[in-house]
């Protein structure tokens, strides 16, 4: 980005010499529409981290004129990856650029990995940008950049350069690369300084990081050439168990790709043993011959079909085995292979015969049917049980604790498996996510809890983000699910409700939030927003539906519209607004929703007929009460109650599908030990930090909370064998 003048560090001599000449000064207008001479070459934010090379973070800036450059008045500002406001960190430059040269800002630090970077031309902790998203911005001024826009900032004059990277909202055309965390040493750096306004096309993820001050290029200090790898086959590299018996060492291992992620955020691709799989059943096994290689420099490089070497090191990443392999651990080989037979197998019903598949290419046996799809319109995966009825509550078949309620969450666990789409993408989280279609789903092609599933391809079995998962051979994309998607799934959708017979029509429906105590009513609220920025519903605080009038009207006329065009005599309501927890009566969001929907019938000439049903008497203590609660409307001229509403009453269980919202753990007796639940919910899947080491029950390091924001599924086999933790995901 090149929009503000540069000041050249003889700017003093120049203008003498002008006025000698006889002319008269440049005005101020004609100074302006000189660019910039200075971009940020290469930022580094991973500093100290596990695998740093450096201690600390650091930008470099370079000068790409053939004169001297002065930063006086300029700053370099760091705003996270969603950040709306003002930037928080920044750091007021001084000094001068020598002509085509560097400028060395050093940053914050995560730790004590690595070496001192040469001399920096200037420090500050108040750079300490995330090492997976964020946005830095070279200012043309030192005071913080209010009002600093998201999405593609090209037409800012205070900004004379910025690097938007990994998930941010805010970037020059389309966002850089991310580095991924600690996992690799890798940098985003600039090629031969070549500024074309789009972060994605001018930087690159290096393994090479490479700071340089004003005095020079510093390269690292030359390391020995370490030893060969020893070769291993990738059943060794396995081993027999849910832990690689090599984790740790630097291993190397031949293989042919089954599938590739250059895209996605997964940054990898799998290997298979060359002529392996087929249709060995998991009592013939003792490992996978599969595994999956982390390798963000190396994933453009391979094709499926590809036969390869890799040389890195073996380990777990949230109990999933893989090798991390750098730019110099790969080799392309020419020799033939045998092709990977996919595996055709059933559903395997435990972790040990499962963890025997691991990567490996398989040709699901079977029938699946969908059980879940809550998260397929946040991160693109469908919940699906093995054989043809979706997993049941086991609230539904036995009471909490019961041994038929242990019993219905151990068949769940050895049910389940989750269909993927190859990527961790975030579809809810940067508006440029959201404008990403989803995969799987389609207007003529819906995916509903009860449908059948339907293998027509290959998948890879691995386990990802606590879950067991089918992946597709790639990144699924709206481009090539034609060739790409594994499965299809029948259309269970009716024109109408079948008839049932009967004089009088109960239905359920859930409001989703329905408030009247909007987002802006609160002083501690945030807001959602639409793709320009408008906000729609509340944000992390006790209101949860609306965040303004304007978006309840539009969130109650949906409602009401569906709710009356149902015509039926009884409603019960989910998700309503307890109104209590804000000092009102309780019924007062019921009683305004029932108000709305007598003016629309009354506005359609029909006679106003809804009342609801009053909150009883006896109630819990309001402390022990959710802000979201269950309601009954009913059409007075059809129905009635038969009795005053009791908090006694207890319906009988009845057999349904199993919810996706999390259920208590049972505590830890000798006899069972459940681990974390299980379908997820809303969190970022595009960071992958590295984990605190890991307990051998729950795979969290002691006093560790779980991972933000996921919902897992509740239930978990009482023995788990596995661990579960799954890692923090970011939007």
């Amino acid at each position: 980005m090149t929009r503000k003048p540069w000041k050249p560090a003889t700017s003093g001599a120049i203008a003498a010499g002008v006025l000698a000449s006889g002319f008269g000064a440049l005005p101020a207008a004609a100074a302006e529409a000189v660019d910039t001479a200075v971009v940020i070459n290469e930022a580094y934010v991973n500093g100290g981290s596990a695998n740093a090379p450096f201690t600390h973070k650091f930008v470099e800036l370079f000068n790409t004129t053939d004169a001297p450059v002065t930063l006086d008045g300029m700053s370099l500002q760091y705003r996270s990856a969603g950040g709306t406001s003002a930037p928080t960190g920044v750091v007021e430059l001084e000094g001068t650029i020598p002509a085509n040269g560097y400028f060395l800002v050093q940053g914050g630090s995560n730790g004590s990995t690595g070496a001192a970077l040469p001399e920096a031309d200037l420090a500050s902790g108040a750079l300490n940008p995330s090492g997976t998203a964020g946005t830095i911005v070279l200012a043309g001024q030192t005071g913080k950049l209010d009002g600093l826009a998201t999405g593609s900032v090209l037409d800012d004059d205070r900004v004379l350069d910025l690097l938007g990277y990994g998930s941010s909202n805010t970037f020059e055309t389309a966002a850089a690369g991310s580095p991924n965390g600690t996992r690799n040493p890798l940098s985003m750096n600039r090629t031969g300084g070549v500024d074309t306004d789009n972060n994605a096309a001018d930087f690159s993820l290096s393994g090479s990081v490479t700071p340089a001050n004003s005095g020079g290029t510093s390269e690292p200090e030359p390391q020995p050439e370490p030893e060969p790898a020893t070769v291993r086959s990738i059943a060794e590299i396995q081993g027999t168990s849910n832990v690689s018996p090599l984790a740790g060492q630097t291993v190397r291992t031949r293989g042919v790709v089954t599938a590739a992620y250059p895209t996605g955020g997964f940054n990898g691709y799998y290997l298979q043993t060359p002529g392996t799989g087929g249709d060995a059943a998991a009592a013939d096994r003792t490992a996978s011959d599969g595994i999956f290689v982390y390798s963000p420099t190396t994933v453009d490089k391979v094709a499926v079909g590809d036969y390869v070497e890799v040389s890195g090191e073996a380990g777990e990443y949230y109990g999933m085995t893989q090798l991390t392999v750098d730019g110099g651990g790969f080799t392309q080989l020419d020799e033939p292979a045998e092709a990977v037979k996919p595996a055709g197998i059933a559903w395997p019903a435990t972790d040990m015969d499962r963890e025997k598949f691991e990567g490996m290419l398989l040709d699901p046996q079977g029938s699946f049917t969908v059980t879940d799809n809550y998260a397929l319109n946040q991160y693109g995966e469908i919940g699906l049980a093995a054989g043809e009825q979706p997993l049941l509550q086991p609230t539904a078949v036995g009471s909490y604790g019961s041994d038929a309620f242990w019993a219905e969450t151990e068949k769940n666990a050895a049910l389940a498996v989750t269909l993927d789409d190859g990527a961790s993408i975030n579809f809810m989280g940067s508006d440029r996510n959201k404008d990403i279609p989803l995969p799987y789903l389609g207007p003529e092609d819906p995916v509903r809890i009860g449908s059948a599933a339907d293998f027509t391809g290959n998948v890879v079995l691995d386990y990802r983000f606590g879950l067991w998962r089918f992946q597709p051979q790639g990144h699924l994309t709206g481009e090539n699910s034609g060739s790409l998607q594994p499965a299809s799934f029948s259309n269970t959708r009716t024109a109408a409700p079948e008839e049932v017979g009967g004089n009088v029509s109960i239905a359920s429906f859930n409001v989703l939030n329905y408030f009247t105590t909007t987002g802006d009513q609160l002083a501690d609220c945030g807001a959602y927003t639409d793709r320009d920025g408008n906000p729609v519903g509340a944000r992390n605080c006790d209101a949860r539906g609306a965040y303004d009038a304007e978006n309840l009207e539009r969130q109650e006329a949906k409602i009401v519209a569906a709710i009356n065009a149902l015509d039926a005599d009884v409603v019960a309501l989910e998700e309503i607004e307890n109104s209590a927890k804000f000092g009102k009566d309780r019924d007062t969001a019921l009683a305004a929703l029932t108000a709305a929907l007598n003016e629309a019938l009354a506005a359609s000439g029909e006679s106003a007929a809804w009342d609801y049903v009053r909150s009883p008497e006896e109630l819990p203590a309001l402390a022990d009460e959710d802000f979201i609660r269950t309601a009954s409307s009913i059409r007075r001229t059809r129905s009635r109650p038969s009795a005053s509403p009791s908090s006694t009453m207890t319906p009988r269980p009845s057999p349904t599908p199993a919810s996706p919202w999390p259920r208590p753990s049972r505590p830890s007796t000798a006899a069972r030990t459940p681990s974390s639940s299980w379908w997820p919910t809303t969190s970022s899947r595009r960071a992958r930090p590295r984990p605190p080491a890991k307990t051998p029950t729950t795979g969290r390091a002691p006093g560790t909370p779980r991972a933000p924001g996921r919902r897992s599924p509740w239930w978990r086999s009482r023995t788990a064998w596995r661990t579960s933790s799954a890692p923090p995901r970011s939007s």
